[in-house]
């Protein structure tokens, strides 16, 4: 970590404490955006930016306000600026489509642009965008660094500790007769979901069916996003359903 990164984890450090992920032998710090900060690694985590969702909506004759692209970036931006990482991975559908590195309103183009050179970028491909683009970074198909294997898709395997997105992962709990669901974080000691970070993306209940499977729910940690700070959760809390 240079020096520049230091001082701003130790100004970050003087703030509101931060709620910690231990994983695979690893400490990462969740934001309440949705992304995943390795502190030890100076690197920024996101999965599932799907930038350019409502202008490939917008094209099929669903007309959207075309905002969703400028408010992933922003919040980015916030992230960078807070966090002070040297290094970003877009875990797969960095893009809604291929072709929405073409559709990039000029004012969005410049500010991804931006974000690209305060930091080295890797993209890696995922089910919305499988082909390799030219905006800068480097485009992979998975990416393995200090015995983890970052990919798009989960899969559940007795091989290395992986990090994926891919569901839009979100939990569900019931308080006085009424139920919140949000996106959230959660693993099990060998995979670890990251909640989808672009404005246009919806989620689902990780005790829905497209989950099944791939945690073994003894181990399961799950921290939900909300407004302003983050919420460890009890796996017992949890319900299906919305």
């Amino acid at each position: 970590m240079s020096a520049g990164s230091a001082a701003a984890a130790a100004a970050w450090q003087s703030e509101d404490p931060v709620v910690l992920l231990h994983f695979a032998g690893h400490t990462f710090e969740p934001l309440v955006s949705g992304a995943l900060f390795w502190r030890a690694e100076s690197m920024l985590l996101v999965a599932d930016l799907h930038l350019e969702k409502f202008s490939s909506f917008a094209r099929r004759g669903q007309m959207l306000p075309p905002y969703d692209t400028g408010l992933t970036l922003k919040r980015l931006e916030r992230d960078l600026e807070r966090t002070r990482a040297e290094r970003v991975v877009s875990l797969g559908d960095s893009f809604h489509r291929n072709d929405g590195v073409d559709t990039l309103l000029d004012a969005d183009r410049l500010r991804l642009l931006a974000l690209l050179g305060r930091a080295h970028w890797t993209w890696l491909s995922g089910n919305h965008d499988p082909l390799p683009h030219a905006l800068g970074g480097i485009c992979v198909e998975m990416l393995e660094h200090r015995g983890l294997t970052l990919v798009h898709e989960p899969k559940r395997s007795g091989g290395r500790a992986t990090i994926a997105g891919h569901l839009h992962p979100a939990a569900t709990v019931v308080a006085n007769g009424h139920g919140t669901r949000r996106p959230c974080f959660v693993h099990d000691g060998r995979l670890l979901l990251l909640p989808a970070y672009g404005a246009g993306t919806g989620s689902m209940n990780i005790l829905g069916p497209d989950f099944h499977g791939l945690f073994d729910h003894a181990a399961l940690e799950v921290t939900m996003l909300g407004r302003n700070r983050l919420y460890p959760v009890s796996p017992r809390r949890l319900v299906a359903g919305a």
